[in-house]
C-alpha cells in the first residue's frame, strides 16, 4: 500500500494531549464529540478552508480514555502550510476546547506515517486500593479497586505474558484484522506516598480493548481471585474467557508513542503494514 505524500502537499505531525471525559474516543462519530472531529473542526476553520483535512492518529483510543503522548498526521495543501504554518499552534489552541491540547507542529520527515511507523505505544493504567477510594483530585484518571492489590503477585503473572503471541483472548475481534502482537512490557509500581498502583504496558500495537482486558485479569491475580498463571493460561487457549474482565477506561492513559530515526521511518511503515504470522500458526 503506497502511502506517498500527492504533489503539492506537505504532510505535517501533530503532538497532543487530551482528557477523554467528555469525548466518544478519538474516531469522529456523527453527533458525537471525539478528538478526531474537535481537532479536524478547530483546522479547518483555522485555515478557513472549506474542506476538512482527515486525521492519521498512532492509536484511536476508546471513550474516556486519556493521551499524554498521542502523535497524529495530516496532509496539508502546500499554500495551506506556507501561509499557516507558524501560527497554527497557538490558534489551534485559541480555537479548540481546554481538554484537548496540540503541544507541537512539525513538517514530518519522509516515510512518516503516524501509525504505521510507530515502533512501539506506551500506556499507564492507575490504580487506588485504598479502603477509603480513589483521591477525590484524581479520580478522573484513577480506578478505585474494593480489594487489596499484592503488586508482587501481579508483576509475577504479568512477566509471563511478554513476547509476540496471539492474544485474541484479550481482544475484541475486528473482521480481517491480527491480533498478533509483542507485548514488551507489563509492569506494576505502587507510589509510596499515594498508594497508587501504576501498570505499564507497552507494545508494538494494540488489539481493541486488549490493555484494558490485561489489566482487569492482572487485578483478579492481585486481589488474590486468580492464581498468577491464569493469565497465560487464558492466552494460551486463544479464545476470550468470561472470567476476563475489561475495566473501565478511565484509569488508562497513552503515555508515549515512539519511531525510528529519520531515514528508516520508510522501511518501518511497509513492514507494520504486512499481515503478521506466529511460527507454525495461523495469521490470526
Amino acid at each position: 500500500m503506497s502511502d506517498e505524500v500527492e504533489p503539492g502537499s506537505v504532510r505535517v505531525r501533530l503532538d497532543l494531549a487530551y482528557d477523554g471525559k467528555d469525548f466518544s474516543g478519538w474516531a469522529k462519530q456523527t453527533a458525537r464529540r471525539t478528538v478526531q472531529g474537535e481537532i479536524e473542526d478547530a483546522l479547518r476553520t483555522v485555515t478557513r478552508s472549506a474542506r476538512t483535512y482527515d486525521l492519521t492518529v498512532a492509536g484511536r483510543t476508546d471513550a474516556g480514555v486519556h493521551a499524554r503522548g498521542q502523535v497524529a498526521h495530516v496532509d496539508l495543501p502546500v499554500e495551506v502550510w506556507s501561509e499557516h504554518g507558524d501560527l497554527l499552534l497557538r490558534r489551534m489552541a485559541g480555537r479548540m476546547a481546554p481538554d484537548v491540547r496540540i503541544w507541537r507542529v512539525a513538517e514530518a520527515p519522509a516515510g512518516f506515517n503516524a501509525r504505521f511507523s510507530a515502533l512501539w505505544r506506551r500506556y499507564a493504567y492507575r490504580i487506588s486500593d485504598r479502603p477509603g477510594g480513589a483521591d477525590p483530585l484524581t479520580r478522573g484518571h484513577v480506578l478505585w479497586h474494593d480489594r487489596p492489590l499484592d503488586v508482587e503477585a501481579m508483576n509475577a503473572a504479568s512477566a509471563r505474558m511478554l513476547g509476540e503471541h496471539d492474544f485474541a483472548a484479550y481482544c475484541k475481534k475486528r473482521e480481517g484484522a491480527t491480533t498478533i502482537r509483542t507485548l514488551q512490557k507489563l509492569s506494576w509500581v505502587r507510589d509510596a506516598e499515594s498508594g497508587v498502583i501504576t501498570g505499564t504496558v507497552q507494545a508494538d500495537a494494540f488489539c481493541h480493548n486488549m490493555v484494558r482486558a490485561l489489566v482487569g485479569a492482572m487485578l483478579f491475580v492481585g486481589d488474590g481471585r486468580r492464581p498468577d498463571p491464569w493469565p497465560a493460561q487464558v492466552l494460551a487457549a486463544g479464545v476470550r474467557d468470561p472470567g476476563v474482565h475489561v475495566v473501565r477506561p478511565h484509569g488508562l492513559t497513552l503515555e508515549e508513542v515512539a519511531y525510528p530515526a529519520d531515514e528508516l521511518l520508510a522501511a518501518r511503515n511497509k513492514e507494520a503494514r504486512n499481515v503478521r504470522t506466529l511460527p507454525g500458526g495461523g495469521c490470526c
